[in-house]
């Protein structure tokens, strides 16, 4: 991507946007997530190291707050409406269409302003390593601009950055705001997780970028880790595979197996965005559902 950035000619760079694009959201985005779940190793060391990593040289986050909000907070209301908004982009004083499409462009700047914010909240030394770590991962993303795509002026190198880090930011604002306040009001029986988990169906590539945890219905990541733990040894299979199988038990035991495109959600929220983001209550407790 960096390499692709040097040619003056339209194609190659328009790929090189694209490249860097889809890397940094894949790093970003499924690198912290499974990061923030200590999904990435066994030991534990490594997984901080690696945490470390992904939440703060490459998204510009800090890890104890980001851990916080997504394992505690977000998991705890996920499709749950009446129960506060666990999408992690919350801005009900925009405008539906600005907050939908134009904000999620600020994404790579407001990330670490708000990472800055949060620091108030954690011991000092941690504060110093991800300031650190933030500052580190900024200026290496320059640097390459600068010394391998050979960008002549600061201003245009930093405006390629916000470019390549706000590429993808729509689908993952859209599909956290969907799986955070656009889901299935939880009943009283033993299938909460087949009634409120929302699966989407977006393209593969979207799909690879954001991971499985992110995309796949937690019926369908439940059976993979109790296949995983009777027979370690098997290849993982993936989504694709699963979910058949999955869909097809619910329909047997009665269950729904909520599917919905990501056009259908997006209209959704622009007609009830009034009631899922402005007046939406907002998260004051665990409500003892994780």
């Amino acid at each position: 991507g960096f390499l692709c950035l040097r040619s003056a000619q339209a194609s190659p760079f328009l790929v090189g946007v694209l490249t860097l694009g889809v890397v940094h959201h894949t790093l970003t985005v499924k690198g912290s997530h499974l990061a923030s779940h200590n999904a990435l190793t066994e030991s534990k060391s490594w997984g901080k190291v690696w945490a470390v990593f992904f939440i703060e040289f490459c998204s510009a986050f800090t890890v104890e707050q980001a851990t916080y909000n997504h394992v505690k907070i977000h998991h705890g209301y996920t499709n749950v409406i009446g129960l506060g908004d666990s999408s992690t982009w919350k801005l009900p004083f925009l405008n539906r269409y600005v907050y939908m499409f134009i904000a999620p462009l600020a994404v790579p700047i407001i990330t670490p302003l708000v990472a800055l914010d949060l620091l108030r909240n954690v011991e000092w030394k941690a504060a110093l390593r991800t300031l650190c770590c933030m500052f580190l991962g900024l200026y290496c993303h320059y640097w390459l601009l600068i010394h391998v795509s050979g960008f002549q002026s600061p201003w245009s190198a930093l405006l390629c950055m916000l470019l390549t880090r706000s590429l993808l930011a729509h689908p993952y604002i859209h599909v956290n705001i969907f799986q955070g306040c656009c889901g299935w009001k939880p009943p009283s029986s033993s299938a909460f997780m087949a009634r409120t988990r929302l699966v989407s169906r977006l393209s593969p590539a979207l799909f690879w970028a954001r991971g499985m945890g992110l995309l796949g219905s937690l019926g369908e990541l439940g059976a993979l880790y109790q296949l995983w733990g009777i027979h370690p040894e098997l290849t993982p299979p993936s989504p694709s595979q699963i979910k058949p199988v999955v869909s097809q038990y619910l329909k047997q035991k009665q269950l729904p197996y909520n599917e919905d495109s990501y056009t259908s959600r997006l209209r959704l929220f622009l007609q009830r965005y009034e009631e899922l983001m402005v007046h939406a209550p907002p998260i004051t407790e665990l409500v003892g559902i994780q």
